[in-house]
Order: C-alpha cells, then structure tokens, then sequence
C-alpha cells in the first residue's frame, strides 16, 4: 500500500454511537475506542498540517437510552429534555477530555445552545463560531443534542442532521463516519453472518440499496443508519464535488479515511458519491 497523502481540507469525521459506546447498556462508554480515534486525528494533522476536521460523534447508549427511559417528545415532559441533553453532555466530556489527552485540540460546542428544528427538521445551527475554531486552527466538537422544536416543542437532532445542515456552509470535501463494523451491509453484520458490505452507493442505485439496509444495532431513537445512509446520498446530489464514507472505527481506518486521496485505499469501507463529480 502506498504511503498516505494527507492532501485534503476540511473533513467532517463522526465517531458513532455505536462504536464509542456499547449501545445495548445506558451510558456504557467505550474509552479504548475514544482515544484510538483521537490518535488517529493527531497522526493525520501531524502529516497534513493544513487538514481542517468538524469532529463530531453520536450519543450512543448516553443520549438514546436516556431519551426512551423519560419518554422524550411526550407533550410538555420538558424533564425528558433536560435528562437527555444531560446525558448527551456526559458523554461529550467525556470525549473532549480524552482527546484533549492525547494533544487534539477540540473545542466542544454544545448543539442545543443554537440549534432550532421545525417538525423534527434542523432550520438553525450558529455556524459562525464553528468557523472560527476552524480558522484557528482548532477541532470543533459537535454531537447529538436535544432542541427546541417550532411545531413538536422538542426534538432531538443527530450528527447526521447536523453535518447534513453545516456541509453546504462549509463545504466539506469529505464525511467520514465511523461504526462498529467497516461499512453499510445488506443485514445487520452483528445478526446476521452472511450479511454482504455494500462498498459503492450513488444516487442511482440508492433506491434498491434501500431496501436491503438493515436496522441499527442497539437502541437508536434518530434512525440509526439509514437515515444517515439517505442524508449522505442527498448530500452528494447538493454538493457534486463532496464523497462520504463509512468506516470501521480502528485507528488505522479513521487514518487512511484522513489521508488518502484515493478512495480505493479507504477500505475496507462503504464509498457514497456522485458519479458527476468526475467531470469537475
């Protein structure tokens, strides 16, 4: 395999739910994990001090099982809100200190400070100050939160929808989101051992990929996989030149996912873009 480039600009990088904790027990986190992929970012500003990342993760069995134990979203259970955001914070420390350990400075932004939905749909995020960590040279920090909701009073926004809404802002040219297993499978790979990695997804062959996706593994109250799965293609559909991946969350993925230029050296992994792209 040929040495990283490490030539890219700004990557949006999720650390999900389900591979930084262990999403069938609340508030179970998984710390080796954590740091392995705070090593991984280091070594990637260490051979590409140009390279901008919008650090963001999921909130696993924090946020999710919380949300379920208090019944969020039931009319006026505003304790629900105020539990799960809690329990979202809980684990962003976490994760902010073990990266501030291993030397990457993030700057954790807590989502709900700004954000605002409409029926579930985020319509504002103060992307000003995301911004200007990155301008400063800083890894902004960024997670499922909870949010005051125009029509539903709360709702609950994922990183997915929050990279979904900052990418046409600041124009990523690459999302990497990391899981528990290498990529997007047929079946739940964790269930199911004849369940097939999908390595290539594009707008034109989503609609029967749809279909064989299969359900997030643990409890997931933002729609777990496939809704990050159909985020992604309409991404690529809005913004040609932007790829996305999912991958494995071991060190070594998260740094190739980093570095290459290439996407056939991302892998083992699942490869979303839009063919157009070629032609820019």
């Amino acid at each position: 395999m040929r040495p990283a480039t490490c030539n890219l600009q700004l990557v949006f990088l999720k650390l999900g739910g389900s591979a930084i904790t262990d999403k069938t027990r609340a508030e179970t986190p998984n710390p080796d994990v954590i740091r392995e992929a705070a090593r991984a970012v280091y070594q990637a500003r260490a051979k590409n001090p140009d390279l901008r990342i919008l650090l963001g993760h999921g909130s696993g069995s924090f946020g999710h099982f919380t949300a379920k134990k208090w019944g969020y979203g039931q009319n006026e259970n505003w304790r629900a809100y105020a539990e799960t955001g809690a329990s979202a914070a809980r684990l962003n420390r976490l994760v902010t200190d073990i990266f501030l350990e291993e030397n990457v400075p993030v700057v954790s932004m807590q989502p709900s400070a700004s954000a605002r939905t409409r029926d579930g749909e985020l319509i504002h995020l103060d992307a000003e100050t995301i911004r200007t960590a990155l301008d400063h040279n800083l890894i902004p920090l960024i997670y499922g939160d909870v949010a005051f909701d125009e029509t539903r009073g709360m709702a609950i926004v994922s990183t997915d929808a929050l990279f979904a809404y900052l990418a046409p802002i600041l124009k990523p040219t690459r999302i990497v989101y990391t899981t528990v297993v290498n990529g997007i499978y047929t079946a739940d790979p964790n269930k199911h051992p004849d369940a097939q990695l999908i390595r290539e997804i594009t707008p034109a062959s989503f609609a029967e990929i749809r279909a064989q996706v299969g359900a997030s593994h643990g409890y997931d109250v933002t729609g777990g996989m496939l809704d990050k799965l159909a985020r992604s293609v309409a991404l690529t559909e809005q913004i040609r030149a932007l790829e996305v991946f999912v991958i494995g969350a071991q060190r070594e993925n998260i740094l190739k996912s980093l570095c290459e230029s290439n996407p056939s050296n991302v892998t083992p992994s699942t490869y979303i873009y839009n063919p157009s792209r070629m032609g820019l």
